[in-house]
């Protein structure tokens, strides 16, 4: 039963990730809802739920615990700031400009990001297996970019710019986190860091400014989607399952994500999605898969696994 309740909750947690984002889009599309104002209110209060789940069922100490130390007090204002605030505003940047699939997408572009980043640092060799990950991440971006013609791109240049500074931003998130996670709870990790990321944004979009009065009540329900379901429940979901599946297997299951976000976007906003574009998901996918089943992925990888965005966050 332990096991059964670990991949339904990894799959669940997965699922509103990958809605989420397809959601998001909604809102920035059909209600105008301004990117910044929704990245600061989805961190503000997703971290604070966050940190009441570590308050309430987890060990409570460690919510002030965390800063009690200056080095770790900068090490987590620096995470807020450009791990968090930068991987979910690059993210929406991404989706407001082109659609919920592609940025998901190229935001799964950070573990190949990782793996360049690794082997210029030389703290890694290069394998076969990082020549093929690199590879079907080539192949499968220059399919989804361009669904098969270099004549015209298949989707906003901004898109793919922010796409691919979400991904950068995701490497960094997934490097830089590795000693904060060592020492505290993710929990206490991440929900601090959307909330040091929310404060920060919040001097150019202060969450009180909108006429929240003239949303309809679908707009509403959207916004509790994306900020419950599509941030907090999501990533609190994936780290449960870690309780009793492996960090591979949450890896491997939680590849639902972008496809999710994909058949979102496809059927539901009825975004076009040519037969190239769809070759390029899959290669994608193939190599998320290839990197959660691979038994040498190296461990600064597979902490991306492990302590995801919300992840991603996404």
């Amino acid at each position: 039963m332990s096991r059964q309740r670990g991949i339904f909750l990894v799959i669940t947690g997965a699922l509103f990730w990958g809605i989420g984002g397809t959601v998001a889009q909604k809102l920035f599309q059909e209600f105008q809802i301004d990117v910044g104002w929704l990245v600061t209110t989805r961190l503000l209060l997703a971290g604070i739920l966050l940190l009441a789940v570590q308050l309430i069922w987890k060990d409570r100490s460690q919510i002030l615990g965390v800063w009690k130390t200056k080095k770790v007090a900068i090490q987590l204002i620096i995470f807020g700031i450009l791990g968090m605030l930068g991987v979910q505003y690059t993210y929406m940047a991404s989706i407001n400009y082109g659609n919920a699939a592609v940025a998901t997408l190229l935001q799964y572009l950070a573990p190949v990001m990782i793996i360049v980043y690794l082997l210029l640092r030389r703290q890694t060799v290069l394998t076969r297996r990082d020549v093929i990950t690199v590879l079907l991440a080539l192949v499968g971006c220059f399919f989804l970019l361009t669904n098969g013609s270099t004549a015209q791109l298949s989707v906003p240049m901004q898109a793919i710019v922010w796409g691919v500074l979400s991904g950068a931003a995701l490497a960094f998130y997934t490097l830089y986190a590795v000693p904060l996670l060592k020492q505290f709870d993710s929990l206490v990790i991440v929900g601090w860091a959307m909330v040091i990321g929310s404060l920060a944004l919040s001097f150019i979009h202060p969450p009180w400014q909108i006429e929240l009065n003239t949303l309809p009540m679908e707009a509403y329900a959207y916004l509790v989607f994306v900020i419950i379901f599509g941030t907090m429940i999501a990533f609190w979901f994936y780290i449960e399952s870690l309780q009793s599946l492996a960090a591979k297997e949450t890896s491997l299951l939680g590849s639902t994500e972008p496809l999710a976000a994909v058949f979102t976007t496809v059927f539901w906003l009825k975004e076009p999605f040519g037969a190239f574009q769809w070759i390029g998901t899959a290669c994608i996918i193939f190599m998320i898969i290839l990197l959660a089943l691979s038994k040498e992925a190296s461990s600064k990888t597979s902490k991306l696994d492990k302590e995801k965005k919300p992840l991603k966050i996404s």
